[in-house]
């Protein structure tokens, strides 16, 4: 059954050797409550969850790593299959993108002007020494 731990496991699909899985076995010593040891107790489980996480995570982006090719190779089957519907999408984008380059350029050319306002004011009151 393919979607069980066991499997998984098996199969490298699932972290199956971690030291951290150690801390999860079942301790058949009761111990009496200690509220400095029940304190410390949570903040290590706490971070041994926080390793945990990131060792699942390191994991599965070296089994996806391998994939990411792949992934974007069918992506590229797919957008030539199907290029017609993406030209009005691109229409559009590029259309976009013209009128916020024309925004920026005019944003550009009124604090030119501004500046060289500015500037020649500045210039106008005081004499430039060469």
């Amino acid at each position: 059954v393919a979607w069980t731990k066991a499997y998984r496991k098996t199969r490298g699909k699932e972290l199956a050797v971690d030291s951290t899985f150690e801390f999860e076995k079942r301790r058949n010593r009761p111990v009496k409550y200690d509220r400095n040891l029940m304190g410390k107790t949570i903040m290590a489980m706490q971070r041994v969850q926080a390793i945990k996480e990131r060792r699942e995570e390191r994991f599965h982006s070296n089994r996806m790593k391998d994939a990411k090719p792949e992934k974007v190779a069918q992506a590229r089957v797919e957008i030539e299959k199907h290029a017609e519907l993406l030209a009005p999408a691109v229409a559009k984008r590029e259309e976009v993108m013209q009128n916020v380059l024309d925004s920026a350029r005019a944003r550009i050319a009124t604090r030119r002007v501004a500046k060289e306002k500015v500037v020649a004011r500045g210039a106008g009151g005081q004499q430039m020494e060469e």
